[in-house]
């Protein structure tokens, strides 16, 4: 948000460029976020079973196998972003801003992939104190030299970028540190274990089909946005940062999950596990609840800190509206999400994401020849969450995924 914020004063144009890059950005490394995750559910379990001496060892191969996959991406991302920025056929004025953005911040991929399993680490060990330090330290340094560079050094686009990918390394270095003590007290290896490291890209496997599969989602709605032309897409980039931002409020509920669900099946307590679900989901939609109302009396507050453009503006009317409404539904996915994925059921997230994409894709596709736009667009986005929510709400009331014991076979 602070990224759209300080670039969006820039122009419509470095906005829109903006937009692009983020979302590659975001696709390039998200689709990596069971880095995260299944390194949660994994570790948690084994809390839970009571060996915490192998939890951490769990970690620890998941990230060295981040470190593996960022040093692919970075070599595939800095010189193909322009074919890259291609693929979204953005304006002539935004594509240079696209390019200069992605290029810079894919220096940072190493960095993010390394918190995302760090983080993983953390969680499952059921410590949120410490990332919630790391992160609030983060988006502050990231801040101050967004602002520096971009408009101090007079850097522009590049001064967001570098400031970004310097922010996410100090959170990094962060993160290792925590890791690397827990490993020397609990005398877990630090060396690369190949077994340890295979196991991992197994576990992640499904979430990875899941989350390629969401990403495509979102990619897919910034391409059609693209080529409604430059406002449009400045304003689906606000409205989607915001919508991520809401994302990630309501994913907290769902991070608990994973950890929580984790721990209780790895000790064997299926009835803990189903109280603590149906609890999860009561917050989901209150939460949603709340969120939305903010969404919609703070709309003259926060819309003219993205950017100044009446024309933007006016198209983010309905827009958010849309992403309002959407919340409550977006906070029961969320959290059914996040506990499906604590129980290791990832084969089956990833056949329900799947199976969502083939909904969302042909409608999302064919709004451009029907004259659709942006605000048709987010209803896309609004059915997209529907069928996610029918889809996972199905398989929380089968029980099929109460899979007990310190690893899930």
């Amino acid at each position: 948000m602070a990224d759209s914020a300080i670039v969006g004063h820039l122009g419509t144009a470095q906005l829109a460029g903006l937009g692009v890059a983020a979302t590659l950005l975001a696709t390039l490394t998200g689709v990596f976020v069971f880095l995260a995750y299944a390194t949660t559910a994994a570790v948690a379990r084994r809390i839970g079973a009571g060996d915490r001496r192998a939890a951490i060892q769990q970690g620890i191969d998941g990230i060295w196998l981040a470190l593996l996959l960022s040093a692919a991406l970075v070599a595939l991302t800095v010189p193909l972003a322009p074919q890259l920025v291609g693929l979204f056929g953005a304006s002539d004025s935004a594509t240079p801003h696209a390019v200069t953005y992605l290029r810079i911040s894919a220096l940072g991929i190493p960095a993010m992939l390394t918190v995302l399993a760090a983080t993983g680490v953390l969680r499952g060990l059921q410590d949120t104190r410490t990332p919630l330090v790391v992160a609030v330290a983060g988006f502050s340094a990231n801040l101050l030299l967004n602002v520096g560079l971009v408009y101090g050094a007079g850097l522009g686009v590049a001064g967001s970028a570098w400031g970004t990918v310097l922010a996410q390394c100090g959170m990094a270095a962060a993160y290792l540190l925590v890791v690397l003590r827990g490993a020397r007290r609990h005398h877990a290896a630090l060396r690369p274990d190949l077994a340890g490291i295979r196991a991992c890209a197994r576990a992640g496997g499904p979430l990875l089909v899941r989350t390629m599969s969401l990403r495509a989602v979102l990619v897919i709605a910034t391409a059609v946005a693209a080529r409604l032309g430059d406002e449009q897409v400045a304003a689906h980039q606000v409205a989607m940062t915001l919508w991520s931002f809401l994302a990630f409020a309501l994913d907290a509920i769902a991070i608990a999950g994973q950890a929580i669900i984790g721990r209780y099946l790895g000790a064997g307590d299926v009835e803990g596990t189903r109280a603590a679900t149906r609890r999860m989901v009561r917050w989901g939609v209150g939460a949603g609840v709340v969120l939305g109302l903010l969404v919609v009396l703070g709309r003259p507050l926060y819309v003219p800190l993205f950017t100044p453009d009446a024309a933007v503006q006016d198209r983010l009317t309905v827009v958010l509206l849309i992403v309002a409404l959407t919340q409550p539904v977006s906070g029961v996915v969320f959290v059914l999400d996040g506990v499906l994925m604590g129980a290791g059921d990832g084969p089956y997230l990833a056949w329900a994401m799947l199976a969502t994409l083939v909904v969302f894709a042909p409608v999302a596709l064919l709004l451009p020849a029907a004259g659709g736009g942006l605000v048709a667009l987010w209803w896309g986005m609004a059915l997209f969450m529907l069928v996610r929510l029918g889809m996972l709400g199905w398989r929380a009331r089968t029980g099929a995924w109460l899979v007990t014991g310190a690893v899930r076979p």
